[in-house]
């Protein structure tokens, strides 16, 4: 009876870990894709200000 115990919680025990590494990587992604989009943001005002100071009146 123990043994089956034991065996059932290194399955409960592995489940959960794979799980949890599989969020925390959908979690990077989202913020790999959220930083790509926050320096595409930021260069586009620069390149925005910069039309704005240099360009023609």
């Amino acid at each position: 009876m123990q043994n089956k115990i034991t065996r059932m919680l290194m399955v409960l025990v592995i489940l959960f870990s794979f799980t949890s590494c599989e969020v925390i990587g959908d979690i990077f992604k989202a913020g790999m894709g959220f930083g790509i989009f926050i320096v595409i943001f930021v260069v586009a005002i620069i390149i925005w200000i910069f039309a704005k100071m240099f360009g023609s009146k």
